[in-house]
């Protein structure tokens, strides 16, 4: 069982300062898909008396997906860590069945050639990007956290740096990350990096509110958890990996780190951080990456015992949407989404998180060099498009 400290950025209302967090938040390294008709009957029935919207039409949106995106079959599966799973975390327990209904996913990950036509379009900057006001930071910090140097308070974000020799402790996070002044999606490592020649690599360094304004400008939204674990475990059904339960086959399924973390990392799979999106064969449902590369923000807020809260129900719970607020003992000042898939940093002798029930909170205003999103739309979305 793997453990880490995570180190939270703390942002409100648009504002950042670098506060760290030493929160203890466990990791773990980081039923069968019910693909008839009755699913596309569900949708119909949800969309109600609101929209009138016949068969056809609903089998033609369909067959004729959103480019970019895939059609994900609504259906019932269990959710969280599968029992033969000896490294998850209790966060990831216990399974529950959970019923959603089809939506539209993207295919990969939004890439930065994809986020920088939103930004030209837009004119957004991103929360990385943004001046700091230390003034309105402190009003929803812990009363009487000292203010940092001026010198820190700086636009800037998380960036991995590895270690020049063995790390003993792997509860001390603070050995391979570190605060870069200038780090944001264009520059994802800090002033001296760039995305030249990275249009197809994930965009990273943005953080949940960049993300919703990129679904706003885009028509569509951040996946639910459910969603996102529905869709990444595709027709293997109570597995590890989305591939199965095979691990040796990881280098040939998913950008991961390999080798002694955070020193050494062997490139086995062929990349040290991002990788271009669809450089590995996606899963059964063609989707790409959803085992490393970048974790994936969700919708949900991040509730240590959700599952536990959802079990004691004893109700199968259907398009869930997480819980109604965020808790996490180990970092209690901060509001969290979950995040998904593990990244290029997972590592079986740390986190192993390109598990599929895998799941950790991130702040909705933190980014860092290791986390991106892909985006979902549903049929109602569509039709209110055609209203």
């Amino acid at each position: 069982m793997d453990y880490y400290f995570g180190l939270s950025v703390m942002r409100v209302s648009g504002y950042r300062v670098l506060v760290f967090v030493y929160s203890l938040i466990l990791l773990a390294g980081c039923k069968d898909l019910n693909k008839t008709g009755k699913s596309n009957l569900n949708i119909v029935q949800s969309i109600g008396e609101e929209v009138e919207v016949s068969q056809k039409k609903l089998d033609s949106l369909i067959n004729n997906p959103p480019e970019g995106m895939v059609w994900i079959s609504g259906g019932d599966f269990l959710q969280g860590a599968v029992p033969l799973d000896t490294t998850a975390m209790a966060h990831e327990k216990p399974q529950h069945k959970v019923t959603v209904n089809g939506f539209f996913m993207d295919i990969t990950e939004v890439t930065n050639a994809q986020f920088a036509e939103f930004v030209e379009e837009t004119g957004y900057v991103t929360v990385a990007e943004k001046e700091i006001d230390w003034e309105e930071m402190k009003s929803q910090l812990p009363q009487g956290t000292p203010k940092p140097h001026d010198s820190i308070l700086k636009p800037g974000s998380l960036v991995f740096k590895k270690a020049k020799e063995s790390v003993p402790n792997l509860y001390d996070f603070s050995q391979w990350w570190k605060w870069q002044i200038g780090a944001n999606w264009r520059q994802p490592s800090g002033p001296n990096s760039d995305i030249t020649g990275k249009d197809n690599h994930p965009v990273v360094q943005v953080t949940y509110q960049d993300a919703l304004e990129y679904c706003k400008w885009a028509g569509k939204r951040l996946p639910t958890e459910a969603e996102w674990e529905y869709a990444a475990r595709a027709k293997e059904n109570n597995t590890i990996f989305f591939w199965g339960n095979d691990e040796s086959k990881l280098s040939k399924k998913a950008n991961t780190w390999e080798g002694e973390f955070p020193v050494i990392n062997t490139l086995q799979d062929g990349y040290e951080k991002t990788a271009p999106v669809k450089s590995y064969l996606p899963n059964n449902l063609g989707l790409y990456d959803m085992a490393g590369n970048v974790w994936e923000m969700t919708s949900d807020f991040y509730d240590h015992n959700y599952y536990n809260k959802l079990v004691e129900k004893n109700i199968v719970t259907v398009n869930p949407n997480g819980p109604s607020k965020t808790y996490n003992p180990n970092n209690p000042y901060s509001t969290e989404r979950v995040i998904k898939g593990g990244s290029f940093l997972c590592s079986d002798s740390y986190c192993a998180s390109y598990r599929v029930s895998s799941r950790m909170g991130n702040a909705n205003d933190s980014s860092a060099e290791h986390i991106g999103f892909r985006t979902v739309i549903t049929i109602e979305m569509l039709l209110n498009r055609l209203r």
